[in-house]
This record gives structure tokens, sequence and C-alpha cells, in this order.
């Protein structure tokens, strides 16, 4: 793949370049835990975006994407948002660099293999690439960190998505064999290990599109608020549910509404699982952690209702064949993919079997999607030549 596009920038742009790596993420558990300043265990796939680069001849920002055959020219000095996947380099450059402008003309061609729409976050994976590339380019000294917030910043200026740092911030801190327990609240990190070779993540897309996930989205925040609001009446320590335990809440069930008195209990538990769960995973026991991510998708289905009936019937049906550890609802809800732990030799046939089942109930055949666990985003140096 890299000499590929090394091959394809020369034939375009004319001249030698430097490659920007970042991968797509997966989130093992931990799901509307961050809104609510709790935790998330992400990991960094072995599917990425890359992102060739050189100076430019003219004041202009030279854009080409391989997979969508599309190309775009910018003044260097015109960076505002646009429709498609060219808004998240713009916004890159006005977050990262210091006059919000290029000081020179800059060619770029964009390439990879994180499918998108489905819950790997192609998104953060170009802003992340983009950004090491600007780093790197114009020796802005950034941090990772420093990156990855623009790169959120960009999806809220630039692409009029109110993300958290989770996509971002994985691809960026990624590291092969490990997971990332990140605290929300303050931004701190510890990498679990995820080391087993016999293990394949597996995603399931159920081909139902989120059309309720950004209303619903935004509905249960304020569900969770609502509840902060009514036990902070009880405590005022309480911040977030972050800081509730589930004896506070069951003892004042009473006041809440049982919608919001739901949607607190999932978070609480949906916090206190990802921390059993990195437990279980220092201990390298996989079926333990594959219990917690079924009790998730419950707790996700029942208490938080952001499941759908297709996703409901894949983990219902995933959980019968063989080789699978665990298996829940990945992202916003409402449709998406199924993260799924199977074993390596019973992976094939998993894919087959599901793949089957999903067309005879709804008929159409969802798209499937095996990965490990790699590492961030990094440059490519040039293969020497022998």
């Amino acid at each position: 793949m890299e000499m590929d596009i090394r091959r394809q920038f020369q034939q375009y742009f004319g001249n030698e370049c430097q490659i920007a790596v970042a991968p797509g993420r997966v989130n093992l558990i931990g799901e509307h835990t961050d809104y609510n300043q709790g935790f998330v265990l992400p990991g960094a796939i072995d599917r990425n975006i890359q992102v060739a680069f050189a100076p430019g001849t003219a004041n202009r920002l030279n854009l080409r994407a391989l997979e969508y055959g599309e190309e775009y020219s910018f003044s260097i000095d015109d960076m505002h948002p646009v429709k498609g996947w060219p808004t998240y380099l713009l916004g890159m450059i006005y977050m990262l660099m210091p006059e919000k402008s290029l000081p020179h003309g800059m060619d770029v061609l964009v390439s990879g293999n994180v499918p998108v729409g489905a819950g790997m976050s192609s998104s953060a994976a170009l802003c992340s690439a983009f950004g090491l590339a600007l780093n790197e380019f114009f020796k802005l000294g950034l941090s990772r960190m420093e990156i990855a917030l623009a790169g959120q910043k960009t999806e809220h200026r630039f692409a009029q998505l109110q993300c958290g740092i989770m996509d971002q911030f994985a691809s960026l801190h990624g590291k092969a064999g490990h997971l990332m327990k990140l605290d929300c609240r303050n931004l701190e990190y510890e990498y679990i290990p995820f080391d087993f070779p016999g293990i394949r993540i597996v995603l399931v897309n159920s081909m139902v599109s989120h059309t309720l996930a950004s209303s619903e989205y935004n509905l249960r925040r304020e569900q969770c608020e609502a509840g902060i609001a009514t036990l902070q009446k009880f405590n005022p320590a309480i911040h977030s549910l972050r800081d509730v335990k589930l004896d506070l809440l069951e003892t004042h069930q009473k006041e809440l509404d049982p919608i919001v008195y739901k949607r607190c209990r999932f978070i609480i538990k949906e916090n206190q699982r990802l921390l059993d769960g990195c437990d279980f995973l220092k201990q390298h026991d996989l079926d333990a952690f594959g219990k917690l991510m079924y009790e998730a998708h419950d707790g996700l289905s029942k208490d938080y209702e952001v499941s759908c009936a297709e996703s409901d019937f894949l983990v219902r049906t995933i959980k019968e064949l063989k080789g699978v550890k665990g298996a829940r609802q990945m992202g916003g809800g409402f449709g998406g993919c199924i993260i799924t732990l199977v074993e390596k030799d019973s992976a094939e046939l998993f894919i087959r079997d599901i793949q089957e089942k999903y067309d005879i109930k709804y008929g159409k055949t969802p798209d499937c999607y095996s990965m490990n666990i790699s590492e961030g985003a990094h440059m490519l140096r040039p293969t020497r030549k022998a």
C-alpha cells in the first residue's frame, strides 16, 4: 500500500512525498459514558487512512482522494467549512496553523481502507493523519493530544458534529496489543493489555442507518443532565453521573422520572462494567470480559433504549455461534455495527453463518470487517532500496 500511494503521488503531482498514517478505531466497552465524564476503552485497528504530501508550486492546497477519484483545489488563505471530506483537512489547517492558513502551497493525496459510515471513525483517522502531516511538515512541535483536540474541534466547527475526544485520541495514541482506558473527565489514560493472538475482532454491520441517532443522542444527554440535577439536591458534590453510586440512585429512584432513572442506571453500570472489564483483561480472562459485553448490550437495548430490532437480533444470534466470546452494539445506536470477539479459527465460518442468518431474517447481507488491535498514527519512513 505504501509503494502504491507513493507511485500514485508521483504520477499525479510529479514529485516525491512524505506519508502520514492514522488508523480507525473500535471501542470495546463503555458506550455513552464519554459525555457523562466516565471512561471509554478504545483501540486502534489495522485499517488506516494514508495522507501523502509535498510542497506545492502555487499558492494552492491541492487535494485528491484515490478511492473517490475526486480532486479539489483551495486558496491557502481560504480555510472555511465545505461539503464532503475536504472540510476535515481545511479544518485541521485552521485549528493547527499559527496564521490559520498555509505559508505556501501543498499537494495532498488521500487513500485508505477505513470504511465510511461503519463506526470505525474514518473522519477522525483523516484528521489525525493530516494533523500529523502538518506537524511534521511545518515543524509545529505539537503533542499528540494537541493534534487530537484539534481534530475534535474540526468535527465540531467544520463538520458540525458535537463528538467527544475518544476517536481522535485512539487514532493518535494507539498501541499494538493494547486498549486505552481513557478518563473522559481529565483525559488521563492507561494502556490495558489486549494480547490475544487467537482472537479476531469482527464488526457486523446491521446495514441500518442511524436515522434517529442525532436527535435521540441529544435527548439522552438531556435525560442524564436531568438526573444529575435531581441527585445534586441530595449530594451537592455530584457533578456528573461519574460521581453517582448505584445505591444512591436506587435510594432516590422515586424522586426521578422513570425514564431518567433508567438512563442513569445504564451509565452508572456501564462505567463499572468498563472498570471490571479492564481488570479481567489484565487477568487474561476474555470469557469474563465477553459476558460484560453481552450485559452492556442488554443495557443499551432495555435501559438506554438506543438499540433496534436488527441489532438485538444480531447479538442474540451471534451469542449462539461457535467461537464467539462476546458481542454488543457499538457506537451511538439505532443501527450501525455489532462488535464481536471471535476465535480466529472460527472467524470465516462465523462470518458466513451470520450473513446467511441475517439474510434469511431481513433479506440483506451484512458487511463484516475483521481486524486486530494495532499501532496508532505514525509517519511512514521511505523504504530503503537494497
